[in-house]
């Protein structure tokens, strides 16, 4: 498993600023619900001063990214908008002591979802640019622009460090050429030349779930659950396990969540912390009364 710092680990157990922010004038959404992360960033921001008096977030996604999410929220308030701008992903991992190289990307979406609220709140478009490339990473959905534009900002070096930044690269190795060539070009620039370094996609991989027993396992799950039931519960929303059959692991959504416009998001989220701690695909199925026995019934 990664090696996460205390500070890490404090900000992923008790979040700052995390929920709804109902005097919010400012407001940020990136991520996406196919990689497992997505970010809400709210402002409230003095008009006259342009002042960020509050900053709370919504995300779903692994500890990297509500830890990520959590610190950007501390290092912002008090900021004016044109100084909070120049906060780097970088500066985010700093005031964690660093995170994990393949969390990088964490740090990566909590920017984004700065720039997307303050121009959210100067009324502006604000463009993420992952549509305006060519499609490099389909995994991912990450283009071309995305990943000169981290490279350039982070110097970037080698197809590993473009997978811990952008998670480009990181599902198959078919757009790794593409990456290369990304890469070979900016370094040109820097007067550096670019040299192909092999890369082990699975070697951080977390031990296989052959080594856990059938019990074991679901503690586990269990235990995945319980972390995220407070901030489902912050938002009068609950999660509870239902069963467990093979990779299908069946959950009850209750409250606010039930049936709400973010409870696939909130079940993605779940679903890729599950996956990322037992080392295997998971598949988190919502059911509804009398839905677990025809579920299970097909099939």
């Amino acid at each position: 498993m990664w090696d996460y710092s205390d500070k890490v680990k404090e900000h992923f157990f008790q979040p700052r600023n995390a929920g709804p922010l109902p005097e919010a004038n400012a407001v940020g959404d990136v991520g996406s619900i196919s990689c497992g992360d997505a970010l809400r960033l709210m402002l409230k921001v003095d008009p006259e001063t342009e002042t960020i008096q509050e900053a709370h977030f919504q995300t779903f996604g692994c500890g990297s990214a509500i830890a990520s999410s959590s610190a950007l929220t501390e290092i912002i308030k008090g900021m004016k908008l044109d100084d909070a701008l120049k906060v780097s992903n970088q500066d985010i991992a700093d005031y964690l002591d660093g995170l994990p190289p393949e969390k990088m990307h964490c740090s990566v979406m909590g920017r984004e979802a700065l720039q997307a609220a303050i121009a959210n709140y100067r009324g502006e478009e604000w463009s993420d640019d992952h549509e305006e490339g060519a499609l490099i990473c389909k995994c991912f959905a990450i283009d071309a622009v995305m990943i000169e534009d981290t490279v350039r900002a982070n110097n970037l070096s080698t197809v590993e460090d473009v997978i811990n930044y952008t998670k480009a690269g990181g599902g198959c190795a078919s757009c790794h050429e593409g990456i290369e060539e990304i890469l070979a070009k900016v370094l040109e620039e820097r007067g550096e030349t670019f040299k192909a370094v092999p890369v082990n996609l699975h070697k951080d991989a977390a031990p296989k779930p052959g080594k856990l027993t059938n019990l074991e396992r679901i503690r586990r799950i269990e235990a995945v659950l319980e972390s995220v039931r407070p901030q489902l519960q912050r938002d009068h929303g609950d999660i509870e396990l239902v069963d467990v059959d093979g990779k299908t692991v069946y959950v009850s959504m209750t409250g606010a969540c039930a049936g709400c416009q973010m409870e696939a998001l909130t079940l993605q989220g779940v679903q890729q912390r599950l996956m990322e701690d037992l080392g295997e695909m998971i598949r988190l199925v919502p059911t509804r009364a009398g839905s677990l026995a025809r579920a299970t019934s097909q099939p």
